[in-house]
């Protein structure tokens, strides 16, 4: 166990909007919250896997929504604690510990703030490695564990426990009622054991968040380039590089989807770059290249700064740099391709490891 004080939090904010690829909710939002519960409860303990004792309940908390609308629709503070004791009064079990659902934006700061306000422990460990944006699409889903039972709370003080069939019944159901409930929600959501978390979940994601921030803070007090830091710990490469020149964005269906397009500069002169997004960057091409696809990351970084953008921050005329980040094993399996594959999102390119396209370039 270690306790993450205000720099872990400010560091963990800058990999979480890395590994979110656009989506995942405004980090910038769920850091002010972590630190303010920070201030008023103290230090937050992060726990391994290994630390959690057995027959303990560990319950992930996000929230579901657009992007787009927790910019304006921003979370009053009550929401998770609410939707967390309506799953503990329903399961008859008090909930020991929480985690992130996914490595991304403002759900890897959320669970940091509602641990430091409930005094309780936060497993290093997520169900993406990245961000995704429907509920199913996490390994949990994979190894055939149940979203259900599950809670959604809203800043009304409404909340609904529910029991679903499935888990893709769990996305349709939840995504309704989250249009109908403001456009984001707050979720206490697959409630497991140690061993389901140990056997499924992707482990140390929140410590290497907090590396990627390091590594980029660290980068520009050294005046040394904060990109290649970040691509030589991830392994990661980059894709392009330009300044965006045009972005078509609409929320619908309760997601923020769109495309932007990067005109390049440097190396990429006379060179575009297209950016498909649905809440997270999910494709990137140029022209009919496929530079990177879904389940692989995709990263959009200021030039200058290398501090991640979000989709619902991309701005015209800001210089980026893209940059492609090979996806978890787990996601490259065959249920892995059909549940987060380019298929699904109806994209018509075949999947292909980001270092086998890189690699063909190279050629």
């Amino acid at each position: 166990m270690r306790l993450l004080g205000k720099e872990e939090i400010e560091n963990i904010a800058i990999g979480a909007a890395l590994l979110g690829t656009g989506g995942g909710g405004d980090p910038y939002i769920g850091k002010l919250m972590a630190l303010q519960a920070i201030e008023e409860h103290g230090p937050i303990k992060l726990i391994s896997i290994d630390e959690v004792p057995d027959g303990a309940l560990i319950v992930p908390s996000a929230m579901m929504g657009a992007p787009t609308v927790m910019v304006e629709k921003i979370p009053n503070g009550e929401e998770a604690e609410d939707a967390f004791k309506a799953l503990e009064d329903y399961m008859g079990q008090e909930i020991y510990a929480t985690m992130p659902i996914e490595a991304g934006g403002v759900n890897s700061l959320l669970p940091l703030a509602l641990a430091a306000k409930l005094g309780l422990p936060v497993v290093d460990a997520d169900g993406m490695g990245r961000a995704f944006p429907e509920l199913q699409m996490v390994t949990f889903y994979l190894d055939g564990i149940s979203a259900s039972p599950m809670v959604l709370a809203d800043e009304k003080g409404n909340n609904i426990v529910m029991n679903t069939i499935n888990n893709k019944w769990a996305e349709r159901i939840a995504r309704s009622a989250t249009i109908d409930m403001g456009g984001s929600v707050m979720l206490a959501i697959y409630p497991m054991t140690k061993e389901q978390v140990k056997e499924s979940a992707i482990l140390n994601s929140l410590t290497l968040e907090e590396q990627i921030g390091a590594v980029v803070r660290k980068a520009k007090e050294n005046e040394a380039n904060p990109i290649d830091e970040v691509l030589t710990l991830l392994g990661g490469f980059e894709l392009f590089k330009g300044k965006i020149s045009d972005i078509d964005r609409v929320t619908k269906d309760g997601f923020a989807r769109g495309q932007a397009k990067v005109q390049g500069v440097d190396a990429y002169s006379d060179q575009e770059c297209t950016l498909h997004f649905q809440n997270e960057h999910l494709l990137a091409t140029k022209g009919q290249e496929t530079l990177c696809v879904t389940p692989d990351l995709i990263a959009v970084l200021d030039t200058d700064t290398a501090l991640p953008i979000t989709t619902e921050g991309i701005r015209y005329g800001a210089r980026c740099t893209v940059i492609g980040i090979p996806a978890h094993e787990k996601w490259r399996t065959i249920k892995g391709l059909e549940t987060v594959g380019p298929q699904y999102f109806g994209y018509d390119v075949p999947y292909v490891e980001v270092e086998k396209l890189q690699e063909k370039k190279v050629l």
